[in-house]
């Protein structure tokens, strides 16, 4: 506006200035009349910024952000935080502190924030079990672990740790959430809250770690994202915290109902059930695969499947030294142990198995649900009890993102079912024995 009134003004003076110009004269060489023009107004960074377009002012900030001279909330809006960032940006530089950026100033900024973003493996991604939308640092937290309560991504020593968590709460408000995420865990220290109505974020220190923290609900349903990093990291992880602060959408409007696509490459566990290569797991791991295959035991064909109850019956050839589970017992506690092998992402590349414990509301009958859900990779575990009796097998189900209710994200196959159906498929499961560690393997699908 000011520089739409300066050039009136301009106009204004140079036509009157043309309107006392005495007209010519025969004969006589009039006189030189000389204007000088009104110099308009210089606009202040505020005013700049805001002729700029709401993509290009949040490409600033976020650059900004990026480069580590900004830590606001990346909105769009212009701020004096903006302005002072940009400025401190121009010092850095050996610039002039204008609070404007020339074009080659943005350049540099761009290509800077464009080269830290690369360094830390920045991605965009849904995720699937709850359908929020979060930035990544992938190659500081390359290690992912899943459940229904939400997800983990972690680094390889746990220096830093990004948390995304839900849960149900009757008539939850930010304020009260705030409350409790101040005390939960134990021994955290508070350095900075804002509490909005729509959203809260926390940061401190929880135990040796500095965490930073933004949560929000929508109706009962609460979303939590928590950054926990080494005070070793700092640098390193503060720019990146506020972007992903940013980025963080935790109820994206789209999003609808339907279990996620299936993995290219995907990872479940496999029971050997007879020492001649028979091996039952989870139908779904194993559906559409271009090629399956048993690590250290070779290629495994699929022979049968179970629809009803998700039960799949694999072969390997030639495999020697397998270790079949004894499945002819009968558990008779529901808390128990699941073993499997979980995904590679979760255990650093590697291949062990391990053991968690869950709990069934009751043995036998139709499939029950499974709770806590074990982790991605163990779909196709086998389920004893604490005295090393047969319950089932363990099967996760596909994510549902969105509906009214959250279905049970895991289920026991109930142990009779799994004889019966290695029965209907000449499979003889009678000897074996009950080192569930043994008898386990990993089983890799690969799709198109």
């Amino acid at each position: 506006m000011r520089l739409v009134l300066s050039a009136t003004l301009l106009l204004a003076a140079v036509g009157a200035a043309q309107a006392q110009t005495p007209p010519a004269v025969p004969g006589v060489k009039p006189k030189t009349v000389t204007t000088v023009p009104i110099r308009p107004a210089l606009q202040k960074p505020e005013d700049t910024a805001g002729g700029m377009t709401q993509a290009e002012r949040l490409a600033l900030q976020s650059d900004l952000a990026w480069v580590g001279d900004y830590n606001g909330a990346i909105s769009g809006d212009v701020s004096e935080r903006m302005v002072n960032a940009i400025k401190e940006f121009q010092k850095k530089q050996g610039g002039k502190p204008t609070g404007v950026l020339n074009p080659q100033e943005r350049g540099v900024l761009a290509d800077t924030a464009r080269k830290r973003q690369e360094n830390v493996g920045w991605r965009i991604v849904i995720e699937p079990a709850t359908g929020a939308r979060l930035g990544i640092p992938s190659k500081l937290v390359p290690q992912l672990t899943s459940d229904a309560s939400g997800a983990k991504w972690t680094s390889p020593t746990g220096t830093v740790q990004v948390l995304l968590t839900r849960r149900k709460e009757a008539g939850p408000s930010t304020a009260k959430l705030a409350e409790q995420e101040k005390k939960e865990p134990a021994g955290r220290t508070i350095d900075y809250t804002v509490v909005k109505p729509d959203f809260f974020v926390l940061s401190g220190m929880q135990g040796l770690k500095k965490f930073y923290l933004r949560g929000t609900f929508k109706g009962d349903e609460v979303r939590i994202l928590t950054i926990l990093y080494d005070q070793a990291m700092q640098n390193t992880v503060e720019p990146v915290v506020i972007a992903m602060s940013s980025a963080f959408n935790p109820f994206p409007s789209g999003v609808v109902a339907g279990p996620p696509p299936r993995k290219t490459v995907e990872y479940g566990t496999g029971v050997v059930v007879s020492d001649d290569g028979a091996v039952v797991t989870d139908r779904v791991v194993t559906d559409d695969c271009i090629a399956l295959t048993i690590p250290g035991h070779g290629n495994a064909d699929r022979i049968a499947a179970d629809k009803e109850h998700d039960l799949a019956l694999l072969r390997v050839y030639g495999a020697r030294d397998l270790k079949p589970l004894n499945i002819a017992g009968r558990a008779t506690q529901t808390t128990l142990d699941i073993t499997g092998i979980s995904d590679p992402q979760s255990q650093g590349g590697g291949a062990a198995a391990s053991s968690v414990k869950a709990s069934v509301a009751q043995l036998g009958g139709n499939d029950a649900a499974l709770s806590p859900a074990p982790a991605v990779g163990f779909s196709g575990a086998a389920a004893l009890d604490g005295g090393g009796k047969f319950a089932g097998i363990a099967v996760l189900k596909p994510v549902i993102v969105a509906g009214p209710t959250t279905p049970a994200q895991a289920a026991l196959v109930p142990a009779d079912t799994v004889r019966e159906f290695l029965k209907a498929h000449g499979v003889n499961a009678s000897g074996g024995s009950t080192d569930a560690k043994a008898a386990v393997v990993r089983v890799i699908c690969v799709r198109k």
